[in-house]
């Protein structure tokens, strides 16, 4: 039993013949239709494709060769007319029954114009079979131009993955060339509609370089509205928006031509008029060689130039297999490092030409600009007298605001700008808002582009040492209402400290720093966590300082609440104050903050109704 074991176990040594492998096309075809390809319309571009392709072939070897492509539409049917390279019987065994074969990749089709190989839109060979995503039977008749003498030759193709080949007499087809016939399959009849053909003849094809039409139709417009003369700036300008809202939906701020040679690019950038989020996608539409690649191509910019859309046609970017989006390459990286310069020139352009144009830019798109600036120093020297920035001196540039101060103070958050702008500003301490995208960022790399400028950060501790300290005899004959106020807020996790600062119309100011809301989130995740995590926050715990209540020794209305005898009353009074100072600098209130706001408030009329009462 053993012997037959080990003999059963060896590998057998007869020669085995390969085995190809078998291929469900009805399989296929779904899978292009759900998972390769995102709309059924790719068909006609296929079929363009393949017939343009067919006449570069043919043209590589007869320069005066016609260069027409002709669809005829009917009840269900479609007519595709090419004078293309064409096929012979053994083209069309080799080509159109081996699935992935391409002809650009044959050398019975390829040989001897190697040269023209970038001239061909195809670069997979799937070819005809996106077709069966809208058709239940393709026929194909062609008459080679290479052998005039060859017979012409009919291809009928099922979706049931069969097909018949027969030969016919030179009168099916007079001339050289290629007819694609396609018959709908069940519910794909509107996909070969005549509107739907034009409509889709138009989109993919408008800036093929050879005569399209479907019937009596143009398809081509050529050239390309950024390629045409125009009589004036003006009017080329005038023209380009039209070609924007009528692509895009939109009328451009401006437009910026994009054309980078070395790469085979040509186009334009057209400024949105209104601001977009940096983090929604911009998408960009494409030809490739003419055709039509995508609508939606994200990488083609840099992330910053989020403010443009852009229209091209390039002869060196590469297609994914689907042919609807870009792979991403060495080529594509240095194509958007290109064109992301040619968005930088035309910035700095306006900036030394045109400013009134640059500002009625940057009042919608200064964050794309900032976003720019952060990374290009050059950029962000150009951009000085011009990017906004929100400071205590109202809407000013850096350049202007250095100019006017000499220390650049700044926040990081908004929140912090809100409790110090006001008490900056009566103190001539000049403050930006560093709180908004980027803003800090560019403040911080003042220095870098103009030399001598002084930026310090402005946190709570400079504003309290900004403000005047109270005479100490006076402070403390106040010793017992600041004991109560303390005690009204210290739940709260805030200290009250005295100090004397102008306008005398703000009665207490709320200070705190990002350490001390760290420590305050902290404790209040303690108090709501469960005895093992509060156990490991409260070995967290910081020696962070607190937020402070600064009250106004010179405001009337602190005076007369520091006069009050009544403990119950000056913590009312308290809260209310810390309420004010909260809203005054637009904080996001906790509960305990909105608890307390109403009992201040209940609590004032309260004393306020009491005192009705005694009278």
């Amino acid at each position: 039993m053993d012997s037959q074991t080990s003999k059963s176990s060896q590998p057998s040594q007869s020669p085995q013949s390969p085995h190809t492998f078998q291929v469900d096309l009805r399989g296929l075809v779904d899978l292009l239709s759900h998972h390769l390809y995102s709309s059924p319309k790719v068909y006609l571009r296929e079929l363009l494709q393949n017939a343009v392709d067919a006449i570069t072939a043919r043209r590589a070897e007869q320069p005066d060769a016609p260069a027409r492509v002709r669809l005829h539409t009917q009840a269900g049917a479609l007519r595709v007319e090419d004078t293309g390279v064409g096929l012979t019987e053994a083209d069309v065994h080799t080509l159109l029954a081996t699935i992935g074969r391409s002809s650009k990749r044959t050398d019975q089709i390829a040989d001897g114009i190697q040269e023209a190989r970038s001239d061909f839109l195809g670069q997979f060979g799937i070819g005809l079979l996106a077709c069966f995503v809208v058709a239940e039977r393709i026929r194909v008749v062609s008459r080679s131009a290479r052998t005039p003498d060859a017979a012409v030759v009919e291809w009928t193709a099922s979706d049931d993955g069969s097909y018949t080949v027969r030969t016919l007499p030179h009168e099916a087809r007079p001339e050289p060339g290629t007819t694609v016939h396609l018959v709908a399959r069940a519910g794909a009849g509107e996909w070969l509609a005549p509107e739907r053909v034009l409509t889709l003849a138009r989109d993919f094809g408008s800036l093929l370089p050879y005569d399209v039409r479907v019937g009596d139709e143009a398809v081509t417009d050529l050239p390309a509205p950024w390629d045409r003369s125009y009589p004036s700036p003006a009017n080329r300008r005038v023209a380009l928006a039209r070609h924007c809202h009528e692509l895009f939906g939109f009328t451009p701020l401006d437009s910026i031509e994009l054309n980078v040679p070395l790469a085979g690019i040509r186009g334009v950038a057209y400024v949105l008029p209104s601001a977009v989020s940096p983090a929604q996608r911009a998408t960009h539409r494409v030809h490739l060689k003419g055709m039509l690649l995508t609508e939606r191509a994200e990488q083609l910019l840099p992330d910053w130039a989020f403010f443009v859309r852009c229209v091209l046609d390039t002869d060196s970017l590469r297609p994914t297999a689907s042919r609807e989006s870009l792979y991403e390459d060495e080529t594509l990286a240095a194509v958007r490092e290109a064109l992301g310069e040619r968005i930088r020139s035309w910035l700095t352009g306006l900036a030394a030409g045109d400013p009134q144009r640059l500002a009625a830019f940057l009042s919608v798109h200064h964050l794309g600009v900032k976003s720019l600036a952060r990374h290009d120093q050059e950029m962000l020297r150009t951009m000085l007298p011009w990017l906004p920035f929100e400071t205590t001196d109202g809407q000013l540039s850096l350049e202007e605001f250095a100019q006017r101060h000499a220390v650049v103070h700044f926040t990081r958050t908004v929140e912090e700008y809100r409790q110090v702008a006001p008490i900056a500003s009566a103190q001539g301490v000049g403050v930006i808002n560093g709180g908004y995208t980027y803003d800090s960022e560019l403040v911080e790399a003042l220095p870098s582009v103009r030399p001598g400028t002084v930026v310090a950060e402005l946190d709570a501790d400079t504003v309290t040492a900004h403000l005047d300290a109270v005479d100490p005899a006076e402070e403390l004959a106040l010793s017992g209402f600041l004991a109560a106020a303390r005690a009204k807020l210290d739940p709260l996790g805030c200290d009250v400290v005295l100090r004397a600062f102008h306008p005398l119309s703000v009665p207490a100011l709320h200070l705190d720093d990002r350490a001390a809301r760290h420590e305050q989130a902290r404790a209040e995740a303690e108090e709501q966590a469960d005895d093992l995590w509060a156990g490991i926050l409260g070995s967290l715990r910081g020696s962070a300082p607190r937020a402070r209540l600064v009250l106004n020794h010179l405001s009337p209305l602190v005076r007369r609440i520091s006069s009050l005898g009544d403990p119950e009353l000056i913590g009312t009074a308290t809260e209310s104050l810390y309420g004010q100072a909260l809203l005054m600098a637009q904080r996001p209130l906790r509960p305990a903050d909105t608890a307390l706001l109403n009992r201040a408030f209940i609590g004032l009329l309260e004393w306020a109704t009491h005192g009705e009462d005694d009278n």
